[in-house]
């Protein structure tokens, strides 16, 4: 990916023609989580065929044929609609860490979803041409860089307040602010060099090797970094 490294992190939150990681059982739900679904496709494929910033609303209300106040009812911007699967993104976060066993220590944890989420090809760290997409469609839009800072500084946070938890520490740990930001920006780079590598061999299995390469490297730094805690 050759977005900037501040921008990256989000980019794995986004994969809006995917399906959803889970499926409610009555009929009312499931109607709702279709009708969202339909927005962001028909919404991601405008925005990669016009530019993000080229497309309003009332375009993606029509082509995925429902009312504008329809599209608000499920998404608050339009950026979501473009990051439509981050807060799936950090349900995944909070559960490695709170499911973790004991034994597991959370930075650990976080280096061993990474594995996981890769042998599971897992949209959140695909490497591919539609991938690629998804950085150029970034790349093109400040709105987009935008919000993909913001989201990179929530998934900090969210990090942070799951990995003291998961300690019985204080949300507000300093050491779990320290090991949270520094993971965020191990797996930014590790996202960027991937992509990076992607498109210039168009090769995923080495764009993956390349991404777990760096995260495990950060890892190992960041356990020694935190040394003496209950992160490591």
């Amino acid at each position: 990916m050759c977005t900037k490294h501040k921008n990256i992190l989000s980019t794995a939150m986004r994969c809006g023609t995917y399906r959803p990681m889970s499926t409610p059982t009555d009929r009312r739900s499931r109607k709702r989580l279709a009708t969202r679904q339909n927005i962001s496709n028909v919404a991601t494929r405008l925005f990669f065929e016009r530019g993000f910033d080229n497309v309003t609303v009332d375009e993606i209300a029509a082509a995925a044929d429902v009312g504008r106040m329809t599209v608000f009812n499920h998404f608050a911007r339009k950026e979501d609609m473009f990051f439509d699967r981050d807060e799936e993104g950090r349900d995944i976060l909070r559960e490695a860490l709170r499911n973790r066993p004991r034994r597991i220590v959370p930075i650990e944890a976080l280096r061993l979803l990474a594995h996981r989420l890769v042998a599971e090809q897992s949209p959140y760290v695909e490497f591919s041409k539609r991938s690629q997409s998804f950085v150029e469609t970034i790349e093109r839009s400040e709105t987009l860089k935008a919000r993909a800072r913001a989201i990179r500084d929530e998934l900090a946070q969210v990090v942070a307040t799951a990995m003291a938890e998961s300690v019985g520490r204080e949300p507000t740990d300093p050491d779990a602010r320290l090991a949270a930001a520094t993971l965020l920006a191990t797996w930014a780079v590790a996202l960027l060099q991937a992509h990076l590598t992607f498109r210039e061999t168009r090769d995923t299995a080495k764009a993956n090797a390349a991404f777990l390469a760096i995260v495990d490297k950060g890892s190992v730094g960041l356990k020694a970094a935190m040394a003496r805690t209950p992160y490591a």
